[in-house]
């Protein structure tokens, strides 16, 4: 098993929006954003190889790269400009709000491996302790009353490439307008380097990618208002009148845990595509789908390697866009939460058994395909919170 990586801080420095983005702005949570107030921040981690003609190039230095990296980040902010400012919710207002004002910027920490470990971290299939990751992942900064949209962190692996962890407030964004910010990044990166973009220059993005920020395009589909119902959720949990928005901490896993990334090809897809087509009569019912299949035969895993009680409900949870479920459609590039979470249930003795896999599947796809008639909404915060703390996680 590979060692624990370690780096150094380079830098620790603060990317404001190109200079001529708005002065001001606010937007309101909706019921979605509100949904998620205090969960923890979503991480991810990207890597990205330097390719044997670059590292021949002055350009693959490291000061370059960080170069192309901090501009563009600065040119991408000036389309996502919520993304520099902070969560609060002040006595006065009904809603927490997302406020950007001028000076405001994205916390922005640049660090350096010490250890030739690239490749290692990178790598599918290699088991990791699970801290090695800890080190190339920022801290959000949050107390109870702000809490930053977002934080960076590049980490530079001299001559092999280097990594981009990001930390994100639940209650801003989902992995969609997450994905699209990426992708915005990495396309203003990209044209920089082309051609030659400085910070007084601008970039447009492509129009799936530009950010779409109007709140009225979020309605509540079951009419019992779930925005107060969600926020009374939160401002009743510890204490009355509570407006905390700071995130809860990750609970760490046990010490001796390890970590590897598993890559599902085509063809292994297709395998339990077939596995599961050969034991079933009547497969139209089921969802099929590589995502279903691959959550299916994950669970499965889980439920063995975590030696679940035979007798214990286990339950797959995992999240659903709801951009194309409403009526009429959010578009696509709508910024903020727009999914909710959604669970699948099994027995951890069928899922243990001969036909786990289908039972996995049959669980998955029922969850999927009574969404649209059982949202789900009602839960809230605290539906989460119970189900989250008493059933089983697969």
């Amino acid at each position: 098993m590979a060692q624990p990586n370690s780096v150094k801080m380079v830098e620790l420095c603060r990317v404001a929006p190109k200079p001529d983005a708005p002065d001001l702005l606010s937007l309101p949570l909706t019921y979605f954003d509100s949904l998620w107030l205090r969960f923890p921040p979503v991480q991810r981690l990207y890597f990205y190889e330097l390719t044997s003609s670059s590292s021949s190039s002055s350009t693959s230095t490291d000061s370059v790269v960080l170069a192309y990296l901090k501009t563009s980040l600065s040119l991408t902010l000036k389309h996502f400009v919520p993304l520099a400012g902070n969560l609060t919710w002040p006595q006065d207002s009904h809603t927490p709000l997302l406020s950007y004002v001028q000076g405001d910027a994205v916390s922005l920490t640049v660090a350096e491996s010490d250890a030739d470990n690239f490749d290692h971290l990178s790598s599918n299939d290699v088991f990791l302790e699970y801290k090695a990751y800890h080190p190339l992942v920022p801290q959000l900064e949050a107390s109870h009353e702000r809490a930053a949209a977002i934080a960076l962190q590049i980490t530079l692996f001299p001559g092999r490439g280097f990594a981009i962890g990001t930390a994100m407030h639940h209650a801003i964004l989902d992995g969609k307008t997450s994905n699209s910010f990426v992708k915005s990044w990495a396309h203003a990166c990209s044209k920089q380097i082309e051609n030659g973009f400085s910070i007084e220059s601008d970039i447009s993005l492509p129009e799936q990618l530009k950010p779409l920020y109007d709140r009225t395009v979020i309605y509540d589909p079951t009419g019992l208002g779930l925005d107060s119902i969600y926020l009374n959720d939160w401002q009743n949990l510890d204490g009355p009148n509570n407006r905390s928005v700071k995130v809860w901490e990750l609970k760490a896993p046990p010490d001796d845990s390890v970590r590897s990334i598993f890559e599902f090809t085509r063809a292994q897809i297709q395998t339990l595509r077939q596995m599961v087509l050969e034991k079933v009569s009547d497969p139209l019912h089921l969802h099929l789908s590589t995502f279903s299949l691959a959550c299916a035969y994950t669970w499965v895993c889980l439920v063995k390697a975590q030696e679940i009680e035979a007798d214990k409900v286990s339950v797959q949870a995992f999240t659903v866009d709801c951009r194309s479920r409403l009526d009429p459609p959010v578009p696509e590039n709508y910024f903020g939460n727009c999914m909710m979470g959604v669970m699948g249930f099994a027995e951890a003795k069928e899922l243990l058994g001969e036909d786990g896999l289908v039972v996995a599947v049959t669980a998955i796809s029922e969850t999927i395909k009574g969404f649209g008639q059982e949202w789900g909404f009602e839960r809230g915060p605290r539906g989460l919170l119970f189900e989250k703390q008493g059933l089983v996680s697969g």
